[in-house]
């Protein structure tokens, strides 16, 4: 499929997922490989619930003094010999990440993952400034090879199939015998490592994303399972970390809480293959680690979250819980969000960061079932934030005319109860009567997008509160 990447594009481009068989089968494997490994990975930890309770409140504590966690951050990552920058807008931290790489002269930047990278288009910027990004995570490395973002924050290939893969690899890597086999995802991974890791030992700078900073030490966290996050960060000579303000925490123990909550989150893993802690630059007795260490502090909208309505969105630790249980994004993946940060998480964000005016088909995109908000680590009520956008949308008059027309029309008849139960009433019996004979509609006047792909069943001939009124009468 060819997502359209703006926001306001998801109708088409939703409408193109579900017509795509390549990319249905693909999605199949988000349900099989999420769902069940992390209810398995919560189950064996009896206090699971309790952890997502005390994630939930260091997330609460840290927002509401970010403020001086910050200065703390930056004073100790200052004193270990390393740089912080403050970012206020995307354009902004692209600028600093490209000056760095520029006063170093760099020509190769090996990137571990980073969806931060992805929100400021890093890699168009680093390329105009005639420096190569080169990324390392193998899904990341995928993407790049077809001019695609991620469809996942996790896994950000899980929208393609093996012999797409292998089609991409033997397309790219020409210089390779065309003989070879590559039918095993063994093969794949092993041809992946051997390209990339000369890409390691070329690079000038490495940049990674950010799990989690410490205000305590200055400390930043990377989870990986590829270790491809290591080596970014320790053979070029200089270490950028790309992350965005809210994702400090005060003290390794509370880090500690909120990773065992994240990898169960996340993967189903009790904890993932390498977790990496870097502070600072290398000192005199280390081995190996950059020459430089610096760390770019994205705001990017986020202060303006801190202070409204959507702050409790800033908890988020990007587990991709929420869209891995999301029937909507089962159905259509990632790319139909139009941006960088997809399901139900995106659903909010984006509107936050890039407004409602071309993100507010997003948070229509849910069923308001519920399922999210269940599985978040830090148990962010998902759909009541998606319900504000909802109401924002609407109060700016940005939803189609026959939206709001139709909710003044039921807000009146709700109002009124006597008139609504009488409304009601009338519409089920002539329903009920139309559609004895088949039991469906086929086609409504009025529900055309749904009659459109479905059948539309008869109602029985009473309201539910009049059925329920008769019961409690005859109780």
């Amino acid at each position: 499929m060819t997502a359209h990447f703006t926001s306001p594009a998801f109708k088409e481009n939703a409408h193109q997922a579900l017509h795509d068989p390549a990319l249905q089968r693909a999605l199949g494997n988000v349900e099989s490989g999420f769902i069940a490994k992390r209810r398995k990975a919560a189950d064996k930890l009896p206090e699971f619930e309790a952890l997502r309770d005390s994630a939930r409140d260091i997330k609460n504590h840290t927002l509401a003094h970010l403020d001086l966690y910050l200065e703390a951050y930056e004073a100790k990552v200052t004193a270990a010999g390393g740089h912080v920058h403050f970012a206020p807008t995307a354009e902004d931290a692209s600028k600093i990440v490209t000056d760095i790489c520029r006063r170093v002269g760099a020509r190769t930047v090996a990137k571990g993952k980073s969806m931060i990278s992805e929100e400021i288009e890093l890699n168009a910027h680093l390329e105009a400034a005639g420096v190569k990004p080169i990324e390392t995570d193998l899904g990341e490395y995928i993407i790049q090879l077809r001019g695609e973002r991620p469809s996942h924050i996790v896994a950000p290939v899980i929208h393609l199939n093996r012999d797409q893969i292998e089609s991409d690899f033997r397309r790219v890597h020409s210089d390779l015998p065309a003989e070879r086999d590559l039918h095993a995802p063994e093969s794949l991974l092993a041809e992946a490592r051997g390209v990339l890791r000369k890409r390691f030992l070329e690079a000038d700078v490495g940049i990674t994303g950010a799990n989690f900073l410490v205000a305590e030490t200055g400390t930043s966290i990377i989870v990986t399972n590829e270790g491809n996050g290591d080596l970014s960060q320790t053979l070029p000579r200089v270490h950028i970390v790309l992350a965005s303000i809210e994702k400090l925490v005060p003290t390794l123990e509370d880090a500690s809480q909120m990773l065992r909550v994240l990898a169960r989150s996340a993967t189903g893993q009790e904890i993932s293959v390498y977790t990496t802690f870097s502070t600072g630059p290398r000192r005199a007795g280390d081995v190996d680690g950059p020459e430089e260490y610096h760390v770019v502090l994205l705001d990017n909208g986020r202060s303006a979250m801190l202070a409204g309505e959507f702050r409790e969105m800033l908890r988020c630790i990007r587990c991709a819980a929420c869209m891995n249980h999301c029937p909507v994004y089962h159905a259509v993946g990632g790319h139909a969000y139009g941006w960088v940060y997809p399901g139900p998480m995106g659903s909010v964000l984006s509107p936050s960061l890039i407004g409602v005016d071309k993100a507010g088909h997003l948070p229509n995109a849910s069923t308001f079932c519920g399922r999210c908000e269940s599985v978040c680590p830090v148990r962010i009520p998902l759909p009541k934030l998606m319900r504000h956008w909802r109401e924002r949308e609407f109060e700016r008059h940005l939803s189609p005319a026959t939206v709001r027309s139709g909710l003044r029309l039921w807000g009146f008849f709700a109002r009124r109860p006597r008139l609504y139960r009488l409304a009601t009433r009338t519409a089920m019996g002539a329903l009920a009567l139309l559609g004895r004979r088949k039991g469906r509609f086929r086609s409504l006047p009025l529900a055309g997008g749904w009659t459109a792909t479905r059948d539309f069943a008869a109602p029985e001939g009473s309201t539910f509160q009049a059925q329920w009124a008769a019961r409690k009468d005859r109780a």
